[in-house]
């Protein structure tokens, strides 16, 4: 077995060496290739999910969200609940919120948004909209009269895309906004701040005494936003949560924006599958022409092969070789371009609406690829050899 290996590889190097050299690195050129296009797309899926998971927990949810009881509208005594959820091993901060559908008037504009009643303080423990303020300042705890506006409500002296845009809020600008029940409030643009996240920066905050106070609410929440101190274990501590007897309604994030992240995931899975397809289906081409060009062009010498004994087998092995030859130098030549264009996209991401992106590559997807390309390369080469292998001794040798 070891000797008819060592009789393969032999007559593998001295093809590949007396073999046309351009042809040779076009064909390890084409591999690498298709190995980036192989990895290139799921990375970026991978960095699509990544970027709204880390949006979601930052500036929407944060990792857990508290939601009244079926049948009730607020959280009641939500002080007590907040401390009693802050006393649990791994929690690192929790912010209660009160929601409300408001319209906003501004310089004879209107628009329809959300308008939410937080606690500073807290809500800085939680999610990261008070570090993305693009003018003024975020609001203290405080504050009766201000508000703060998220860029796409404040807008500028554009069109919005359809969504909510008062187009041209300013600091220092008063905003009048309509509540639910009727009442309407005037208050001063404290601070205006761009998180990339439509559902935040179509919004405002006021503090949630003054908001309480306008709404006539006592210690009540619509939502407690919780933040943990590990990503990734949200479902642990749910039912940590739910194990100290807490009775609201608790939701992971990953629960909350479960819709319409699967339907992203699906759709760019579809997409990935075709791109997948081609790719291989291009390496068999490139692999099969390349070595059938090779076994015909040596015909006569493979029929010479056979008449001084040796086994149509090593021959066969021979051509195998070449091509786990060529797959290796390719794949290696890929993970080199696949790194530089990893760290190019690093350092200038990809602008996707909902941010910038950056190419998450997985072991895992590196792994598949490489495996995936060695095994149609391997049935590529293998086919044509052993066609040309078949044939009888005198015929080869005729050529």
């Amino acid at each position: 077995m070891f000797a008819g290996l060592g009789v393969s590889s032999f007559l593998a190097w001295k093809s590949i060496r007396r073999g046309n050299k351009g042809t040779l690195a076009l064909t390890i050129m084409i591999i690498a290739l298709i190995f980036v296009n192989l990895v290139f797309l799921p990375s970026i899926i991978s960095g699509v999910v990544e970027n709204f998971n880390t949006q979601s927990i930052d500036f929407d949810f944060g990792n857990l969200v508290v939601e009244p009881r079926e049948g009730t509208q607020y959280i009641g005594n939500a002080s007590d609940l907040q401390q009693t959820i802050e006393r649990i091993p791994g929690i690192v901060g929790t912010s209660s919120r009160v929601t409300a559908g408001v319209t906003y008037f501004y310089r004879g504009r209107n628009a329809a948004s959300t308008l939410y009643g937080i606690t500073p303080e807290d809500e800085r423990t939680v999610t990261r909209v008070a570090d993305y303020m693009t003018e003024g300042e975020f609001l203290s705890n405080g504050d009766t009269d201000a508000i703060v506006m998220g860029a796409i409500l404040a807008g500028v002296e554009e069109e919005a895309g359809g969504l909510p845009s008062l187009q041209g809020v300013e600091v220092g600008d008063s905003v009048e906004v309509a509540y639910p029940n009727g009442e309407t409030r005037t208050y001063r643009v404290k601070g205006i701040f761009e998180t990339q996240s439509f559902g935040v920066d179509t919004a405002a905050f006021v503090t949630n005494r003054e908001m309480s106070e306008v709404l006539g609410l006592r210690d009540q929440a619509s939502v407690i936003l919780v933040k943990t101190e590990v990503n990734g274990r949200e479902a642990e501590y749910k039912k940590e949560l739910l194990s100290y007897g807490i009775q609201e309604e608790i939701w992971t994030f990953q629960e909350k924006t479960g819709g319409v992240i699967d339907q992203a995931i699906q759709s760019f899975n579809i997409i990935n599958a075709i791109s997948t397809l081609v790719s291989l289906i291009i390496a068999v081409v490139v692999i099969f022409i390349v070595i059938f060009i090779n076994t015909v062009n040596r015909r006569r010498q493979i029929g010479i092969l056979k008449a001084i004994g040796i086994d149509q087998q090593i021959i066969i092995n021979s051509y195998v070789l070449q091509v786990l030859f060529i797959t290796t130098v390719g794949a290696l030549a890929g993970i080199a371009l696949a790194a530089g264009v990893t760290t190019y996209l690093t350092a200038y991401p990809l602008v996707f609406p909902g941010g910038p992106v950056y190419p998450v590559v997985e072991a895992s997807a590196v792994f598949r690829s490489i495996a995936s390309l060695f095994a149609v390369s391997v049935v590529a080469g293998y086919i044509p050899a052993w066609q040309i292998v078949r044939e009888d001794i005198l015929t080869a040798i005729r050529g």
